[in-house]
C-alpha cells in the first residue's frame, strides 16, 4: 500500500495531509502496531505530531475501510492496513507477535451465525493463540537452566557456621 498513498486516500474522499500519509505508511511497514507504537514511528518521520492527531487520523482511515482495527483480548488496539478479505490472526501469548492467517476455505463462513438475531453481519473475528516458535525455544532454554541449576548438590553449611548457630542462646520472650 506504500506506493499511490495519496491516491488512495483521494479516491476514498480523505484528505491528503503529511499526518495521514506517514500514519498509512507506517501501518504498511509495522502491520499490527499499536497507536502508541505508530506515533513513535510517525514522530522519526515528521518530527512532530500530537498523540491525539494520530488517534483522530486512525479513526478517519478506520472508518474509510482503508485500515483494519483490531483488539485481541488483553492487549491494546493495533491497527492493519490489509483490509477487504477474510483473515484471522495468531498471536502469540508470551510476546504478543500477530501474524495474519488466511481462513482455510477462502469463504466467509464466520459471517454465517447459527443465529444472527437479525443482524447483518459484516466482520467476524477469529483469533489463534498459542506460542510463537521462538518463545518456545526461549522457554525451553530457560527450563533447561533451570533444572540444571536445581540439581546443583549444595554444600552443607562449613563447621564453624554451623558451630556459631547453636552457640547463640534463644531471645528471651
Amino acid at each position: 500500500m506504500v506506493d499511490g498513498v495519496d491516491q488512495i486516500l483521494r479516491d476514498n474522499g480523505v484528505q491528503v495531509t503529511a499526518q495521514r500519509l506517514a500514519i498509512m505508511r507506517a501501518v504498511s511497514s509495522l502491520p499490527h502496531s499499536t497507536a502508541d507504537q505508530l506515533t513513535d514511528e510517525v514522530r522519526s518521520v515528521l518530527g512532530s505530531i500530537s498523540r491525539q492527531a494520530v488517534y483522530d487520523s486512525l479513526g478517519v482511515l478506520v472508518d474509510k475501510g482503508l485500515l483494519r482495527r483490531i483488539q485481541p483480548a488483553g492487549s491494546a488496539v493495533r491497527y492493519e492496513d490489509r483490509v477487504g478479505d477474510n483473515h484471522h490472526h495468531l498471536i502469540c501469548r508470551t510476546c504478543s507477535t500477530v501474524f495474519d492467517i488466511d481462513c482455510v476455505v477462502g469463504a466467509t463462513p464466520c459471517l454465517t451465525a447459527g443465529d444472527d438475531h437479525g443482524f447483518d453481519i459484516d466482520e467476524a473475528e477469529v483469533i489463534h493463540w498459542g506460542t510463537c516458535p521462538r518463545c518456545q525455544e526461549l522457554a525451553a532454554r530457560t527450563a533447561a537452566v533451570t533444572e540444571a541449576a536445581e540439581n546443583v548438590p549444595r554444600s552443607p553449611p562449613s563447621g564453624e557456621a554451623t558451630r556459631r548457630r547453636r552457640a547463640v542462646p534463644p531471645r528471651p520472650t
